[in-house]
């Protein structure tokens, strides 16, 4: 029959396994877990952790009851508290950093608390509240951003794998040891922790608006960006190997060698910023922070979408797809344009670039006031050319959706391609400055690098007035140079002004 140190001594592995079970759930939590079944998990591992101390304390006491010495009995005592102890603490810090019941300090259910009212008033009045406050949040944030860094660097992984997916073997692994990201000793590092990290639900926010105003810039293939870098350079290949029917046996075989180069996309920083006065962050009787961001991050939108269809690639900015050298060029000109005289133009653009790409365009984009004036323009019988599908046309060139989103969603098929209105298309390029352009693209060919929002409030700058300065920013990179003839971009005085 067992005694009762060993009958103890079971019950104690026991609860361990059952703790650790529990901390290996933790462990490995989905990202996607819901907060009751973290609130499960942690329950299981607080009882796990009572029933193993007092198990343990019954344990120690049993073996005192068999020990002689004093000296010897304490200093097993203390051997085995301290052990428990340590182990404790140590459960404790993981679950206080990684799970808690409580609600997060800043959140969207508790409009009363405000992040960026909390960083002013530590800032300007050593409000040691609002910095006990902040404090926490950080702790809260470390997790989450553990979490999100990890799911950053599986993204980023498998990008750069599709990435490298169409080039040869060799070549592949070569870039693969010796890097496609270009270096530089500078100190940008995207995703850091602290006080400086929005919360999560501002961050949540941020990704659900980034679908609202930039409908180019999600349809490109994004990848995060990768950190530490000014600069990234992706392979192409300019010249491929070739194959031929071999003349005769023993004939020399074709070969031709592999010429390869790359394209530079450097990062580039789009920032904004808005002063508040103080009295306006603590008297208003709502979180200022969701109106901030909601401003500052629809304009993020708006500025980078631009950026990646008429950017410059100077003086900061990105190199949008109407300035990539090589792209086709398709010219309509008319001084009374009309629909039936775009509609091969069309035609040739997506000709012109499933022949130099030899892959068909995904993509058919135009501004708002084109597709507009195209589903005006009316036949001789006074019909429109373009049409409701849920009307049944037929012998329509194109119909339009019913119940078609502003941005974001195709509002037509013209050729089998998808239709896409977008608002950051410019409407004042030509010599006459009232041009819009049309363009008809390969989009998983275009790679945007986008890194998270980050944060900053700086109550010092205008601290005599009173007013605290938000600002927003985030890194990104872009290329549509990869492969220039998946391009075609239709231009000229038959895009001008449309009248109706």
């Amino acid at each position: 029959m067992p005694s009762i140190i060993e009958v103890l001594e079971r019950q104690l592995q026991a609860a361990q396994e059952t703790l650790d079970t529990a901390q290996r759930a933790l462990d490995d939590a989905p990202e996607d877990i819901t907060r009751e079944r973290i609130e499960d998990i942690v329950r299981s591992a607080t009882e796990a952790a009572e029933e193993r101390d007092r198990i343990a304390g019954n344990l120690e006491s049993a073996r005192a009851l068999h020990t002689q010495s004093a000296a010897s009995r304490e200093e097993r005592r203390s051997s085995v508290a301290d052990t428990i102890r340590t182990q404790l603490e140590e459960r404790r810090e993981r679950v206080e950093i990684q799970v808690t019941s409580e609600p997060l300090t800043y959140s969207r259910h508790a409009p009363q608390r405000s992040y960026f009212l909390d960083m002013a008033r530590a800032g300007i009045q050593g409000d040691n509240g609002a910095r006990e406050r902040l404090d926490r949040h950080s702790r809260e944030m470390a997790d989450v951003i553990a979490r999100r860094q990890s799911a950053h660097q599986r993204a980023l992984s498998d990008g750069l794998d599709e990435l490298l997916a169409g080039l040869p073997a060799p070549l592949a692994r070569a870039i693969q040891d010796h890097g496609m990201v270009e270096r530089r000793d500078i100190s940008r590092t995207d995703g850091a922790g602290g006080e400086f990290v929005p919360p999560i639900w501002l961050m949540d926010e941020f990704a659900a608006l980034t679908r609202a105003g930039r409908p180019f810039a999600d349809a490109c293939r994004n990848i995060p960006l990768p950190a530490g870098t000014d600069n990234i350079n992706i392979p192409r290949i300019t010249g491929g190997s070739t194959t031929a029917p071999q003349t005769a046996d023993n004939a020399v075989v074709s070969e031709t060698d592999i010429t390869t180069s790359s394209v530079a996309a450097p990062v580039r920083t789009i920032a904004g910023q808005q002063d508040i006065a103080m009295q306006l962050l603590e008297q208003s009787p709502m979180a200022f922070d969701q109106i901030v961001f909601a401003d500052l991050v629809a304009d993020y939108n708006l500025q980078l979408d631009t950026q990646l269809i008429s950017g410059s690639g100077a003086a900061g900015q990105l190199l949008g797809i109407l300035n990539v050298g090589g792209i086709n060029a398709v010219t309509y000109t008319d001084a009374t344009p009309t629909f039936p005289e775009l509609w091969p133009r069309i035609g040739d653009a997506l000709n012109q670039a499933s022949t130099n790409r030899r892959i068909i365009p995904s993509h058919i984009w135009m501004h708002g006031r084109r597709w507009f004036w195209a589903t005006a323009q009316l036949d001789a019988q006074n019909r429109p050319f373009i049409v409701p599908t849920s009307g049944g046309p037929a012998n329509a060139p194109m119909t339009y959706m019913d119940g078609f989103e502003n941005q974001g969603g195709p509002v037509s098929y013209a050729y089998g391609r998808p239709v896409m209105l977008d608002l950051s298309i410019p409407t004042n390029l030509g010599a006459g400055t009232n041009e819009d352009r049309i363009v008809a693209t390969r989009m998983s060919d275009h790679v945007l690098f986008e890194g998270d929002l980050r944060a900053r409030v700086l109550p010092e700058v205008l601290s005599g007035n009173l007013t605290v300065r938000l600002q927003v920013y985030a890194y990104c990179a872009f290329t549509a140079g990869r492969y220039p003839a998946a391009t075609s971009v239709i231009s000229g005085t038959g895009l001008i002004a449309p009248v109706f």
